[in-house]
């Protein structure tokens, strides 16, 4: 039986403790040698080894490409630390860990170290009972602690995580009959050793383990079946051997047990290429499949009407059931189940994902560069999402002219870091989580608006890839009328890959940050208004209102101040401290990237659905002012802001780009928890709004789209669109569409 899984080689080392960098060594000469797995022997009671988990840390700090397992994990002795302890080595080490557990041995020596005595049946259901709790506590997806009332590791309410860096493997390492079948039942692969078994033992045990997986309602091929193997003298007899047990029993992993850098070497460059050579070969004259490893439970939470297996090779997609699901489901504002997310590596491929997409019109499509917008636009239920996180590179292209490509999956944050290093910045709103993607095609209001105009006031070129699958650069002389529409409603016309910027040169900047006392609102937001539009333009602030217990008000400010001189910053801040009662303040000198920097580049974990209402400004006249005062003290909003625009960002004409509301010198934001009580008490400050910020926006209103742009403009819009979208497979972002009921 050959269930078509992937060929892979290991070594197992013994752990001496003298000399103790001897395993060391040989985990580099694995690496060297090409092969992909290095593990090593774990009894805590051998004085004369090293500690397993120790030197599996050290190993995995000085190799870069190996993985790095036990052979196998002494489970009486390692609970209750396990799940953690293989997690956080797999993070350490970028996803290198894989886990093969053994129920215990020498029973002895375990007890003199404190472990328990158990009956072989104990051992199993210690064992299973281990494996379940490892793995409930890598979900940090799900509510609540870990439980498990178990005789042998009773838990109660443990907190979840960390969530391993992939989808660790459990491997168990046995023989008896119930052993194979709780592998059968749940485990990821079976690890025995060749030296341990008599002839019929192996096939024997791959019967029993396919039938048990079968009666769990699992597919055998779920299970990989991995060899611990001695050397042998002849490497093309060694090689066809090999080979035979892949073809005939199933084998696909086969781990060398020896301490001789020599045979290592020739394992991993000669006899690992041979057998890998036979196998292809064989396995193409019988038409033998790869190996689906998605269970039962997995097949059947696809969506009808997805063509999963049309998946484009190569393209790595996730769906429900998958272990980095729970990574990429939601966003940080919002839940989502959708049926498929789509991880393209390369404008190529996201070339494949747009044509894979176009074949289901009828199927709700989210484009994602972070996750990070309020408009929670990029997840949803039951549909396909394109996620762009790997096309986050940053490159300079021309020193001089300060022009940097930037891909659309890079964050903010690791985007001032790299811009930092040479004394250059971009405007990019006030948090370095935003992912590149959004905030460059819908506008970008950031520290550095007012001074030098939105994010898109600095785009001088895109890489955008239309419906049809097509890629096209566009800037001011290639498809102009496209590279406006990029500029403002990007999310319409296509999926940017990339993005040319002019940097601007920033050195150190004022950061400050100060608390207010906002129990008169109405005074609050005049004087606020007044400051912030009459202060330099090298001065931009953004200041959030929220309430506190007892019906209080505070409002905190954020302050950027474009100079390195101290006392400059300080007389621009001046003002600001005469707004309201000041509760708490800091400023300091500091850069760009540092004001941004702290960002979570992990999974978002964003729940329900996002709710807000936003708009554009000219001034906080005394009629906006008191609707603002108003929706805050009705207690829809939690959290109310007021950002600066204005300065450069108003010197940009209005017919310059989609972005059209170049008069506005702010933009209101409201989040709340009802849609219709937030849009009740929004009304009679919407009504004095001249337009509003799609990336604030997460209400699905038609009247949004008039809203955002102005008919002259969305006239256009719809042109454009006409000709890049015709069949509007780009409909779920602020579409514009052909009117606006769509």
């Amino acid at each position: 039986m050959d269930y078509g899984h992937d060929l892979r080689f290991g070594s197992f080392i013994t752990p001496t403790a003298s000399p103790a960098q001897n395993p060391v060594v040989l985990a580099q000469v694995s690496e060297a040698a090409g092969l992909d797995l290095v593990t090593y022997q774990d009894h805590p009671y051998q004085p004369a080894f090293l500690d397993t988990w120790t030197l599996m840390a050290y190993v995995a700090a000085v190799t870069e490409r190996i993985h790095i397992a036990a052979n196998v994990i002494n489970v009486p002795l390692r609970m209750p630390t396990l799940p953690r302890a293989a997690a956080s080595l797999d993070l350490l080490s970028g996803g290198r860990f894989d886990l093969a557990l053994g129920a215990g041995a020498f029973w002895d020596a375990i007890a003199a170290m404190g472990g328990p005595r158990r009956t072989a049946g104990e051992a199993v259901t210690a064992l299973e009972e281990a494996i379940r709790i490892v793995r409930d506590t890598w979900r940090t997806d799900a509510r609540g602690g870990v439980f498990h009332d178990g005789p042998a590791y009773p838990v109660h309410g443990a907190k979840r995580g960390p969530r391993p860096a992939h989808d660790i493997p459990i491997w168990i390492g046995a023989l008896k009959p119930r052993m194979l079948r709780l592998i059968g039942r749940t485990g990821d692969g079976w690890l025995p050793s060749e030296s341990m078994m008599q002839p019929g033992d192996l096939d024997e045990g791959m019967v029993r383990i396919d039938d048990a997986a079968r009666a769990a309602g699992r597919e055998p091929e779920q299970i990989r079946r991995l060899l611990n193997i001695g050397p042998e003298a002849d490497t093309r007899s060694w090689a066809h051997r090999l080979a035979a047990l892949t073809l005939n029993s199933g084998v696909s992993t086969f781990i060398l047990a020896s301490d001789d850098p020599q045979t290592l070497h020739r394992f991993g460059q000669e006899v690992a290429p041979a057998v890998r050579e036979l196998v292809e070969h064989e396995r193409a004259a019988r038409g033998t499949a790869a190996a689906d490893t998605r269970s039962r439970s997995v097949r059947a939470a696809r969506v009808a009407g997805i063509a999963y297996d049309d998946v484009p090779a190569g393209l790595r997609a996730i769906e429900p059931g998958d272990f980095d699901y729970a990574n990429v489901r939601n966003t940080y504002t919002r839940g989502g189940s959708p049926a498929l997310v789509l991880l393209p590596e390369d404008t190529a491929q996201v070339s494949e994902a747009v044509r894979f997409a176009a074949r289901h019109p009828d199927v709700p499509l989210s484009v994602r560069s972070a996750g990070h917008g309020i408009s929670g636009q990029s997840t949803n239920d039951g549909g396909l999402v394109i996620n762009l996180r790997a096309l986050n590179s940053i490159e300079v292209l021309d020193e001089e002219r300060r022009l940097v490509r930037i891909g659309a999956g890079a964050r903010w944050s690791e985007v001032a870091a790299a811009l930092g290093e040479h004394g250059w910045a971009l405007s990019s709103g006030d948090s370095g989580g935003v992912g590149v993607g959004g905030l460059a095609t819908a506008g970008g209001i950031g520290y550095f608006s007012r001074e030098y105009g939105l994010t898109i006031d600095r785009l001088r070129a895109a890489q955008i890839v239309l419906a049809d699958g097509s890629k096209h650069r566009v800037d001011a002389e290639h498809d102009a009328d496209l590279f406006w529409a990029v500029r403002g409603a990007g999310a319409n016309m296509g999926i940017v890959t990339h993005f040319d910027f002019e940097a601007i040169e920033v050195g150190p900047i004022g950061h400050a940050r100060l608390i207010y006392d906002a129990s008169d609102l109405e005074e609050l937001f005049t004087v606020w208004g007044r400051v912030v539009t009459e202060s330099p333009r090298d001065t931009t602030a953004f200041l959030t209102v929220a309430p506190q217990r007892g019906g209080r008000f505070i409002a905190i400010a954020a302050i950027v101040v474009d100079q390195a001189d101290p006392d400059i910053v300080l007389s621009r801040l001046q003002p600001f401290a005469q707004v309201a009662p000041i509760l708490d303040q800091s400023a300091h000198i500091t850069t760009y990237a540092q004001v941004v920097a702290g960002a979570d580049d992990g999974p978002q974990q964003g729940q329900g659905a996002p709710i807000t209402r936003s708009g554009l400004f000219r001034d906080l006249s005394p009629e906006v002012v008191t609707a603002a005062a108003a929706l805050v003290r009705s207690g829809q909003t939690p959290f109310f802001q007021i950002r600066a625009l204005g300065g450069a960002a108003s010197d940009v004409d209005a017919d310059e780009t989609a972005f059209a509301h170049r008069e506005a010198q702010l933009s209101l934001v409201a989040f709340g928890s009802d849609a219709d009580r937030l849009g009740l008490m929004w009304e009679p400050l919407g009504s004095h709004s001249i337009g509003l910020y799609t990336s604030f926006e997460a209400s699905n209103r038609p009247a949004r789209i008039d809203e955002a742009f102005p008919p002259h403009v969305l006239a256009r819009l719809r042109r454009i669109k006409q000709r890049v979208d015709p069949h509007r497979l780009f409909r779920d972002n602020f579409p514009v569409g052909s009117d606006a009921s769509e």
